[in-house]
């Protein structure tokens, strides 16, 4: 028998597209919520319509990959009717998700002053790019946008010259883990109170949160700091080097390891070099050290440097493609590529979750619906609606 998810029993209306939004009410879906997709009829989340597709029967992959374990159901909000039902299944929940600019929930009707007299203990979700407060509070926002504004950008890539962004859309999915961080933070907080709350996660804040050693580097020295490729700023060597047949990633972050990583690579003798004793001094004179630690690693191949670094307790990995990531023996051993029963695309296989619990798991239960599966039994099932009354609906095109 399977055991329950932590968060069984939540019911969360999930009214978010693309990717910021989606991803948080994933995160709780693979915790156990009950999760409702509120789409529109005609194409539902705009993820639906991004690529690449299932050959036969056109369902985005991509929208799989972010809304497993949900169901889904049609609204069209601009009908009264529409935002009544919502308002009817927000007394029912426990969690409503956005993320629409700051303004669009109020001008329906459903923004959070509006949802709390409906439900007291409604806590209501908001991600967007730059939040309800401050004077960007009403300017678009993408993943791109908010890298560049939030100095991600600006120490990523190889030089100044060139910025680069992170290869993920980490500005959206940072703010769904906040975002979801945040969620689970309120219903215990409603425990103790009974009382929901708003919870408002900016894409552009949660850039500024995971700037680390770049933020406190900075306001330290009253220096900007700049893009060092795969170096690290305070950590050496904490790099990328070339191997006989590709790269290797090596972490040495202590001194300890140093003295062994240098008997490792046949180095003994910086072990007591005056410019690399410490890592301060190693980081400050790195020029000095780099070419003498290329040369070294250059003289054998990636898979026979990791044996041995490994060996002697060096932390240290290849540079994997994705064709090597899903087929890792660590992550198909940890379920994090899973394959799902999808009612149109058949069999798919898709990123497992993270969070491994020892007495509420996660769990997969689901692939991503088909747009609208689930209108009729929320709407039976949930709010009690009729047959005569769902085809009512429908042919008023509420849903």
């Amino acid at each position: 028998m399977s055991k329950a998810g932590a968060l069984e029993k939540i019911r969360v209306l999930d009214l978010t597209r693309v990717l910021a939004g989606p991803y948080c009410g994933m995160v709780l879906a693979d915790m156990g919520a009950e999760v409702i997709k509120i789409e529109h009829p005609k194409g539902g989340d705009d993820s639906r319509a991004f690529g690449p597709f299932v050959e036969g029967c056109g369902e985005s992959a991509y929208f799989m990959s972010l809304n497993r374990n949900k169901k889904s159901i049609t609204l069209d909000m601009k009908s009264p009717k529409a935002i009544e039902i919502i308002k009817k299944l927000v007394a029912v929940s426990d969690v409503i998700l956005e993320n629409f600019r700051p303004g669009v929930m109020d001008k329906l009707g459903i923004g959070y002053e509006a949802l709390r007299e409906v439900n007291p203990r409604i806590i209501y979700g908001a991600t967007n790019g730059f939040g309800y407060t401050g004077p960007y509070s009403q300017l678009p926002a993408y993943d791109l946008i908010v890298q560049g504004m939030g100095g991600l950008m600006s120490i990523t890539g190889e030089s100044a010259d060139n910025p680069q962004k992170a290869g993920p859309s980490v500005g959206d999915i940072m703010a769904g883990m906040f975002l979801s961080i945040g969620i689970l933070g309120a219903l215990e907080a409603r425990h103790k109170t009974g009382k929901g709350q708003m919870v408002d996660v900016s894409m552009l804040d949660c850039q500024v949160a995971v700037l680390e050693n770049a933020i406190a580097r900075y306001l330290l020295t009253g220096k900007d700091p700049v893009p060092l490729g795969n170096r690290h700023g305070s950590i050496t060597p904490f790099a990328t080097f070339k191997t006989t047949d590709g790269f290797i990633n090596i972490a040495v972050g202590n001194d300890n390891l140093w003295d062994t990583y240098c008997k490792e690579i046949g180095k003994p003798e910086l072990i007591a070099d005056e410019r690399f004793k410490t890592n301060p001094l190693r980081t400050n004179n790195w020029d000095q050290l780099v070419g003498v630690l290329s040369e070294a690693m250059a003289q054998d191949s990636t898979e026979s440097w990791i044996a041995r670094l490994r060996k002697g307790g060096i932390p240290c990995g290849p540079i994997n493609r994705v064709s090597q990531v899903v087929a890792d023996p660590q992550v198909i051993a940890r379920d994090m590529i899973v394959e799902v029963e999808h009612s149109k695309a058949g069999k798919q296989k898709i990123p497992g979750c993270p969070v491994k619990m020892s007495e509420t798991p996660c769990s997969i239960r689901k692939a991503a619906p088909v747009l609208g599966e689930d209108t009729d039994q929320i709407l039976k099932d949930i709010l009690g609606m009729s047959a005569d009354e769902l085809r009512q609906l429908r042919e008023e095109k509420v849903f």
